[in-house]
This record gives structure tokens, C-alpha cells and sequence, in this order.
């Protein structure tokens, strides 16, 4: 029996939603397509030639993006079983099942998948939903069918030299709780760790394949710090020379500091940490488990330690002010990490999605409009109509200066903050110091989101 698997977007890596799927569905005899429609397009033969065809939703842009997929699988091969797997696919299953869909797989799917694709063999009516988190014996990812890694985003050295970045997981959900995360109603505060074995013998593969950095997509590395530093170790020792990159929480930052001289060492290039916010009322809000005074010494740790620290925001949320957004900013300029935040994380605007954390905050609540299934959200509007403006106002900015250095968008942004809030231009906050270069991914996605896309958690 013949199965597709489709993805439509995974932040510009080459999928391990994908990579790994198939490797259990091909031992299982199965023959496996795999197609990642975010390079390149698929054709009607493909699609009319499955009897199963599998869509991952890792992000809630990947499923906005597979609506109009899986009505096109639906129209050229009506009798195609269609399931969706993935984070995203558990948290949108009413609409994914309205939209035609006959399965839906949640956060650890491989053995799902597996089953679902022996009963639809057997002629047996397939399950319609498997939604949970049990532990799985990960396998080594199959690769075999994707584009090249050359196809994918590469990391932008200070020196202007690129690298060719591979991907993989070491890990997937979270022991944390943030209200505003996705990963949060599907796992409810569980991780998993892939084997270290599974791990280096994924990187090993694509190293041999052009690999020069690998970009761990795990949600917190640190959720168990002696794995990933058990791979991380490991890499540096088997393939000396390869970078990476990681995403640590602020206060895993703090907790082992002790570790980052040794993530430097091993050849992080760089940290992506979730900041959010630098107002502790929105913190608290969120749920994110630090503060203001933990970001600014998390920042100086990272520093110290010689690591860039790569902070993300939602800076537009339903308890935003116009100075609050400005004192962001400030804060930015003042912590000398404008070289080190992509523009767009300047202008995203908080998600509430079905299921979300956030609905069960009465204020957030009173805020929401209907729930629109064009976009998968509960739109909402603040109180301050200066706040949406700015939103889109600086959305407009970030696309305009998508070219410019990241100093210069800032000072763009900066000066509209200043403007919403009825200052004069010379009153914005500004660089301090000279912006230094630093390594980062050069997907442009990064660099003209919608406005209601999300970076990651």
C-alpha cells in the first residue's frame, strides 16, 4: 500500500515530521512518499496514487497552510484516507474532521500512523482519533525522498560565510506550562527524550549529507539537561566542526548556568530562549516562570559564557500598553540585543487558538470574538485601539526593512512606538552601541510573518 505524507511548512528545516514517520512505515513494508510542499509543489499523480496520505501540523501556520491541501487531496483521490498528525492536528480536530479528515494523530504519532496504515491494508475501518503521548522506542529518521539540506535556510556566519544546517530532535513536549504554548493542552506538562543513539545517527546522516550546523528543534533542551548534553558532546566529539543551535528557557538558563561555557565549547553557535515579554504582570500572565530581572541576567550569562542568547517575543498581547511596548524596546537597546532579535519578533501578536491556556483567563475571555475558522483562532481586540494600530503598523515596518540591517528596522520600529505614544522621533529609544553581528537562520519567513504568525514556544 502506498502512503504520502505532506508538510507544509516546519520554520525552513528539512522535516523531521516527516524523516521520521517514514522510516517506521517503511519497516513496516510500506511504500512511503514524502513530499514537503513548502519547497517545491506536488503533483496530481502523487496524490491520486495513495491510499493513505498523512499531513504533519507541528505549527498553527503548517495547518492554516494544509487547508487547501487536504481540499485538493480530497478532490483528485476522494477515496485517499486522509490523517493529520502532529502537535497541531489534536488541537484543531473538529475543523480538521469538518474539512474532510478521517484521522487525527496526536504529539507522538509514529506508531499511530503505523497502525492506522495496517487496518486501511487489512480493509479494516481505521481508527479516527489517537491523541495521546505514550512513550514510543524511537528509530532513526528516513530521509530518503526530501530535498536536499541546500534547499532548506542556512546559518548566516558574522564573517558573511554560510552554513549548511541539518535538524533534528532530541526531545519533544515540555515540562513547563506556559498558557500561551501549543504544546501545552496535548502533553500537559510530559516530555520525551529520543535516544542518544537515534539522535547522533540522524546528525550523522546528515552530516554526511552537507550538514556544517544542526538546529535542534526541541521545545527546552534543558528540559533534561544530561541528554542533551550526553548528544551535544557526543557531536562535538564524532563530528568536530559542527555547529549547532538550541532552545533553552530563561530560567533553565539560570538554573544551569554552570552548562553554557560547556554549550560554547561543544559549538553552539547561538540560543533561542522565549522571552516574551519584560513586563512581570504580562509574564505572570503568560505563566512563563521568570521575570524581568531573570531575562536581564540570563542575557548576562549568555554573554559572559560567550553565547549569543537569541530572545523571542509576543510583545502584542491583550494586557500591552503603548509605554510598556516602548519600554521593551528600551530594554532591547539597553541589554545590547538588537543585533540579536529578528525584527519580526517585534511586531507578533499573541495567538489564542482552540484549546488554548489562555481561555481560562476571565480578561482574555471578555476580550475574544467569535472563533474564526479562516484563521484557527479566537480574534481579539484591546482596549486601546492605539495598540492594534501599532501592531500594524510595525508589521508594515518589518516588511518594508526586510532587507535592512536588523539596527536599522529597530530604529524604524522604534520611532513609530515613539510616535503611538505621542512622543517626538528624538525621544525613541535608539542602539547604544554599535550592533554587532551574529550568528542566525536566514529563513525568510522570519522576516515577513502574517501578522498572526507564531516564532516557535
Amino acid at each position: 500500500m502506498r502512503v504520502l505524507l505532506l508538510s507544509t511548512y516546519e520554520l525552513g528545516r528539512q522535516p523531521f515530521g516527516l524523516a521520521s514517520p517514514a522510516a517506521w512505515l517503511r519497516r513496516e513494508g510500506f511504500d512511503v512518499d514524502v513530499v514537503d510542499t513548502s519547497r517545491g509543489p506536488i503533483d496530481d499523480a502523487a496524490l491520486a496514487r495513495a491510499a493513505l496520505v498523512g499531513v504533519h501540523l507541528q505549527m498553527h501556520t503548517a495547518t492554516r497552510l494544509a487547508g487547501p491541501l487536504i481540499a485538493r487531496v480530497r478532490r483528485v483521490n476522494p477515496k485517499a484516507h486522509v490523517c493529520c498528525f502532529g502537535l497541531y492536528a489534536p488541537l484543531n480536530g473538529e475543523w480538521l474532521q469538518a474539512e474532510g479528515v478521517g484521522s487525527i494523530l496526536g504529539g507522538e504519532y509514529e506508531a499511530d500512523l503505523v497502525t492506522l496504515a495496517a487496518h486501511l491494508a487489512k480493509g479494516q475501518r481505521p481508527p479516527a482519533a489517537a491523541t495521546g503521548v505514550s512513550r514510543l522506542r524511537f528509530i532513526q529518521p528516513d530521509r530518503r525522498g526530501l530535498p536536499p539540506l541546500t534547499a532548506y535556510a542556512r546559518v548566516e556566519m558574522p564573517d558573511g560565510s554560510r552554513r549548511v544546517a541539518g535538524a533534528t530532535d532530541a526531545s519533544r513536549g515540555c515540562k513547563h506550562l506556559c498558557r500561551h504554548c501549543p504544546i501545552v493542552p496535548v502533553y500537559q506538562g510530559r516530555f520525551r527524550v529520543v535516544p542518544v543513539d537515534v539522535v547522533m545517527a540522524d546528525i550523522t546522516a546528515q552530516v554526511a549529507a552537507g550538514a556544517a550546523h544542526i538546529s535542534f528543534g526541541d521545545p527546552d533542551f534543558f528540559n533534561g539537561p544530561a541528554h542533551a548534553m550526553a548528544i551535544v558532546e557526543r557531536l562535538a566529539r564524532e563530528h568536530p566542526g559542527v555547529s549547532y543551535d538550541v532552545t533553552i528557557k530563561v530560567e533553565h538558563l539560570l538554573r544551569h548556568a554552570q552548562l553554557l561555557p560547556r554549550l560554547r565549547d561543544t559549538g553552539c553557535l547561538f540560543v533561542t530562549s522565549a522571552v516574551e515579554a519584560v513586563d512581570d504582570a504580562v509574564l505572570e500572565k503568560l505563566d512563563k516562570g521568570h521575570t524581568r530581572a531573570d531575562v536581564e541576567r540570563a542575557a548576562g550569562l549568555c554573554r559572559g559564557a560567550g553565547l549569543p542568547m537569541a530572545p523571542t517575543f509576543v510583545p502584542f498581547t491583550p494586557w500591552t500598553s503603548v509605554s510598556g511596548y516602548l519600554d521593551l524596546i528600551d530594554t532591547i537597546a539597553r541589554l545590547d540585543l538588537v543585533g540579536h532579535v529578528a525584527p519580526i519578533q517585534l511586531a507578533i501578536r499573541l495567538l489564542v487558538t482552540a484549546r488554548s491556556a489562555l481561555l481560562d483567563l476571565p480578561d482574555v475571555r471578555s476580550r475574544l470574538q467569535p472563533f474564526d475558522p479562516s484563521s484557527l483562532t479566537w480574534p481579539w481586540q484591546h482596549d486601546d485601539p492605539r495598540v492594534d494600530a501599532l501592531q500594524r503598523r510595525i508589521m508594515d515596518a518589518v516588511s518594508e526593512t526586510r532587507h535592512a540591517p536588523r539596527a536599522v528596522a529597530f530604529d524604524v520600529i522604534a520611532r513609530l512606538a515613539a510616535e503611538a505614544a505621542g512622543l517626538p522621533p528624538d525621544a525613541a529609544p535608539s542602539v547604544r552601541n554599535p550592533v554587532a553581528a551574529v550568528p542566525r537562520l536566514n529563513e525568510p519567513w522570519y522576516c515577513c510573518a502574517e501578522p498572526d504568525a507564531e516564532m516557535g514556544v
